[in-house]
């Protein structure tokens, strides 16, 4: 990953895995810090994961082609707030609202937790919505 100050945004580097007329997919392998060591082999610290981006516009690219796939910065602090900020406000607002009713201490730590089964099922519910907000470009 580079970040790039001239755009305010995030950088990928991908290889294009197909190209319509009106789309592009590319695939973008994001290593841990520690996946160039000797011992990545033996080691089960070590993660590579691979990620498939649906890119929306017209590009003249062919699959194989190394690409940059470009992300606004303020799009990835939207995802850190909804995946991870907000639930965690939940979490902790349900649990010191239940304990304040002198709520067993169990039962105020399960029903905090499980408030998060609606909060992720109204993130899928909208999700296309949250989905057109976060938009890709290439930089080929």
């Amino acid at each position: 990953m580079a970040k790039s100050d001239n755009f305010g945004s995030i950088e990928h580097e991908g290889i294009v895995q197909k190209a319509d007329e009106g789309s592009v997919t590319v695939r973008i392998s994001s290593a841990s810090a520690c996946s160039g060591c000797h011992a990545e082999g033996s080691c089960t610290l070590s993660a590579k994961e691979e990620k498939i981006v649906d890119i929306s516009g017209t590009y003249n690219v062919m699959p194989g082609d190394n690409v940059t796939v470009i992300m606004k910065k303020s799009m990835g602090y939207t995802a850190v707030a909804l995946g991870y900020v907000f639930p965690l406000l939940v979490v902790i607002t349900i649990l010191i609202i239940l304990a304040s009713f002198s709520v067993p201490e169990l039962t105020a730590g399960l029903a905090s937790l499980a408030i998060l089964i609606p909060y992720y099922f109204i993130l899928y519910f909208f999700r296309n919505r949250i989905n057109n907000k976060f938009t890709f470009t290439l930089k080929a």
